[in-house]
């Protein structure tokens, strides 16, 4: 948790990523300026984006973290409390459209991701979200970072984070085209692919959220009577761009 004076920052964050939810004039702004970069193709209703939340959440995040921390030997609910210790507000947002620039940076750093890609992505409805990623990683890296005891002691692959520095680099210079950096459990699991392919990238994931229902009551119907992950809803396989590759980089420890 840090000296007083950090964990009063964690509270602090904290509290404003609660009361931004529901701020649709705070959330607004930076989807409109992801779609004009060409991140989203259209702009998910409210209503879209809280399914979609759930939806990411349930049938992707916990399943695959899951199954990576199993296969790390490590107990998923202790390194979520972990990670909750270090920063409480990363926990809350799965989207990241609530959480301020710094709280999606951390989260990124202290976590090795599926794929970064969405979380890059979404850095840019910030000007300078891009480049503050790349600093903050080579904090991390020379040590000068101020949470990076804390982020060090949560991270599960200590190689972690030279590989995205790289990744970040190449992310900068490409703008998303190059390789996409993969932890490793995704390459060994069909389905996990799949699902990669739909939330792994945020254009990806809004595509999936727009085809979801946009009325409160089918909403509903939609969360209690979808138990498995709609493949019918799934991002369909495309021709990687000249330069990028399907597979990606196999993050492994």
């Amino acid at each position: 948790m840090g000296d007083r004076f950090t964990r009063r920052k964690k509270i602090r964050r904290f509290a404003n990523a609660l009361r931004s939810f529901g701020d649709e004039a705070r959330v607004r702004p930076r989807l409109v300026r992801l779609k004009e970069l060409g991140w989203i193709e259209e702009v998910p209703t409210r209503v879209q984006r809280i399914v979609g939340a759930l939806d990411m959440v349930r049938f992707w995040i916990v399943p695959c973290a899951a199954d990576y921390y199993k296969s790390k030997g490590i107990n998923f609910y202790f390194h979520t409390l972990l990670r909750f210790l270090d920063d409480p507000a990363s926990l809350i947002d799965p989207l990241g459209l609530n959480s301020e620039r710094d709280t999606i940076i951390g989260h990124v750093l202290q976590v090795v991701h599926a794929n970064p890609d969405y979380d890059l992505q979404l850095l840019e409805s910030f000007e300078d979200g891009l480049d503050a990623m790349e600093a903050q990683v080579r904090s991390i890296l020379d040590g000068t970072h101020p949470r990076a005891s804390s982020i060090l002691a949560t991270v599960e692959d200590p190689e972690y984070h030279a590989r995205l520095l790289e990744h970040v680099a190449r992310f900068k210079r490409s703008r998303g085209q190059g390789r996409s950096l993969l932890r490793e459990n995704i390459q060994e699991d069909r389905h996990f692919q799949v699902l990669e392919r739909t939330f792994g990238e945020l254009p990806n994931a809004m595509r999936y959220f727009s085809k979801l229902p946009r009325t409160p009551r089918a909403a509903a119907r939609h969360l209690l009577t979808c138990r498995t992950f709609p493949h019918e809803l799934a991002e369909v396989p495309a021709s990687p761009p000249s330069g990028r590759s399907s597979s990606g980089t196999i993050a492994k420890s």
